[in-house]
């Protein structure tokens, strides 16, 4: 199979064949072939995950290391290219943020983690899109200083267990792991092999990332779907709770023509970075901070039970094109359609009447907070 426009062939995660013998549809996604389904179906799937745990493969995405003589190095380094907060990352903290280009917009998001062993302090842990890659590697090594170094890790496989059971069932495999807090991570032994698993994920569940050795990634994932709570899913519902939770999908929410102010991301570019910038687009973003952005990204409920998917063109009541949806289909822990996108900022007010245009007629909506799905990570409570 190659990708579709390409003769360039898909690649495999190592978890391919236990997606062939569970049944799975598969179906080319970011240069792989990965399962967009298994035989229970993309609905039952997401409510399955919503109820109990589900188990994704994520072994697409890139896995690499910043690495340096000491942690205050390799963040400074980071920060040029990031706008989030690295030189405040306690040991194995874990911290969401982005790549942006000289003018603000976004390159790609991913996940950094400081290294939570004294050992290897310097270290860097990041995680970027499949899609993506490639080119952050190499932007990433373009700008680094010459004390800092960028490894790419190409022998670990990247599963996700997400769900209210997740944090049971996994500490039946990993002792302890269910004390973990949420966005950080730690060192842990599976199937005799050192893993590294980080409290977080991207369907707005409590749940895990966990990172193994190509060698037992498969022996790992048979080992938690003959868990009773535990069920295989696939992309399609991936998409599916990601979207309820309001979370972005490079490509389609966010990228090089959004800036993170646009996109509400904004809670992610904590105090000192706001103050003293120091990364690429930071006048940009600081001007959007103070006066606001243009356009900003919405939730969007429509009225009945038609979807309104990507592309959609958004009208304000009187008829006038405002913005497009970006991402939008049927949401199951809902019972009805939903969407994100972008409006022009006077019209981004919840309550908002707008249309969305499908297939050519106006389909009554609202502008809603997101997310559609309240978030039910596992955060300490407040003192």
């Amino acid at each position: 199979m190659s990708d579709p426009g390409t003769s360039a062939p898909l690649k495999r995660t190592p978890l391919y064949a236990c997606h062939v013998a569970a049944g799975a549809r598969i179906v080319p996604f970011a240069g792989y072939e990965m399962p967009v389904q298994y035989p229970l179906g993309v609905l039952k799937e997401h409510l399955w995950t919503r109820e109990k745990a589900g188990l994704f493969d994520v072994a697409h995405m890139g896995i690499c290391f910043l690495q340096g003589p000491d942690h205050a190095t390799v963040a400074a380094a980071l920060e040029r290219l990031v706008p989030a907060d690295i030189g405040a990352l306690a040991p194995g903290q874990q911290r969401y943020t982005q790549l942006l280009a000289p003018d603000g917009g976004i390159l790609d998001d991913l996940m950094v983690t400081r290294s939570p062993e004294p050992v290897g302090d310097g270290n860097l842990i990041l995680v970027v899109n499949a899609a993506c890659k490639d080119a952050d590697y190499a932007h990433i090594r373009a700008h680094l200083p010459s004390d800092v170094q960028l490894f790419v890790t190409d022998n670990r496989a990247l599963l996700a267990l997400q769900g209210p059971a997740a944090a049971t069932v996994l500490a039946r495999h990993i002792p302890g792991i269910d004390g973990l807090a949420f966005m950080t991570g730690a060192f842990a032994t599976l199937e005799g092999q050192t893993a590294f698993v980080t409290r977080s994920g991207y369907t707005g569940e409590d749940g895990y990332e966990i990172a193994v050795p190509d060698a037992v990634a498969a022996a790992v994932w048979a080992k938690l779907t003959a868990e009773p709570e535990v069920q295989p899913i696939g992309l399609g519902a991936r998409d599916s709770l990601r979207l309820e939770a309001g979370l972005c999908l490079y490509g389609h929410d966010i990228d090089t023509t959004t800036s993170p102010i646009e996109a509400a991301l904004e809670w992610s570019i904590q105090k000192r970075r706001r103050a003293e910038g120091g990364f690429p687009g930071a006048d940009r973003i600081a001007r959007e901070l103070a006066s606001g952005p243009a356009r900003r990204r919405v939730g969007i409920k429509p009225e009945g039970r038609a979807p309104a998917r990507e592309g959609a063109e958004i009208r304000a009541a009187s008829g006038e094109p405002i913005g497009i949806v970006t991402s939008g289909g049927f949401g199951p822990s809902i019972d009805g359609p939903v969407a994100m996108g972008y409006v022009a900022a006077p019209h981004a007010a919840p309550g908002t009447r707008v249309d969305l245009m499908v297939r050519g007629k106006p389909l009554p909506a609202e502008i809603v907070r997101l997310p559609f799905q309240p978030h039910r990570y596992a955060r300490k409570p407040k003192t």
